[in-house]
């Protein structure tokens, strides 16, 4: 029981207002398939409580993928779920760098939800599992569904799958931790400035490659302006036709 929990890259990244404590936004997101942590049940020689191993940066307790674990008891069988996670751990093989505007760890929550869906046999739909997940991260009902590309919106509830070219990408992660909380917080200081629905509107229809010629990596992004007053040695790596991912610090290229 294994499956890939893929990376992804934004393409874009605009603020379109706020909703509360949160941003909303609109942004096209695209897989990586050659980027994935891999993730698998393995079966336990002794039964005990729910396990999960793997070169995390965080405690358990933290980690997306037990706060998936948690959300999901709530809204399926609970006797079901801990009964086959008492005979099974979750492993995780990390590939994909945090902090890094990735979504690694909410591609992992995703795929262990779909994969709790399909080997425990909860019968749950996408537009459930992506209620479920969004509750542990905004990006994760991205990952639920089966798009390799969308335009997302809202703040990462709303996923519209989208026909583009097939582009190739390559990508560059500094060793620099970027903390999204504190990126989004400097933007809501010193940088908010909403495009209109109507910006968001012709962003959405525009091809990834399109959208990429019309901007800079600091006007594709909203991010990256905060991120780089937080993080100033991110500056060095902005060079012309390198783009700046979700709140950081991976940039990418078109190949």
């Amino acid at each position: 029981m294994q499956a890939q929990a893929l990376a992804k890259i934004n393409a874009f990244l605009k603020i379109t207002g706020s909703r509360g404590h949160y941003h909303e936004m609109i942004s096209r997101f695209i897989k990586l398939p050659q980027l994935y942590d891999t993730i698998t049940f393995v079966p336990k020689e002794e039964e005990n409580d729910f396990t999960l191993e793997g070169d995390f940066n965080c405690q358990t307790k933290q980690n997306t993928i037990y706060k998936a674990y948690q959300r999901l008891l709530k809204a399926s069988d609970k006797q079901k779920i801990e009964n086959f996670f008492k005979a099974h751990k979750v492993t995780v093989d990390k590939k994909i760098p945090s902090f890094a505007g990735m979504g690694g760890g909410s591609s992992d929550a995703a795929t262990f939800l779909n994969m709790c869906n399909k080997y425990i046999n909860l019968e749950l739909s996408e537009e459930t599992l992506a209620k479920i997940g969004a509750d542990v991260g905004a990006d994760v009902p991205f990952f639920i569904y089966n798009y390799n590309v969308a335009n997302v919106s809202g703040i990462g509830e709303l996923v519209a799958p989208f026909e583009d070219e097939g582009l190739e990408f390559t990508t560059f992660t500094p060793d620099i931790a970027c903390d999204t909380v504190a990126v989004f917080k400097a933007y809501r200081k010193s940088f908010f400035n909403p495009i209109s629905d109507k910006e968001k509107r012709f962003l959405a229809s525009l091809k990834t490659s399109e959208a990429l010629d019309l901007f800079d990596a600091t006007q594709a992004n909203d991010l990256f302006s905060p991120a780089k007053s937080i993080y100033p040695e991110l500056i060095k790596y902005d060079s012309p036709g390198r783009y700046f991912s979700g709140s950081g610090s991976t940039f990418f290229s078109l190949i």
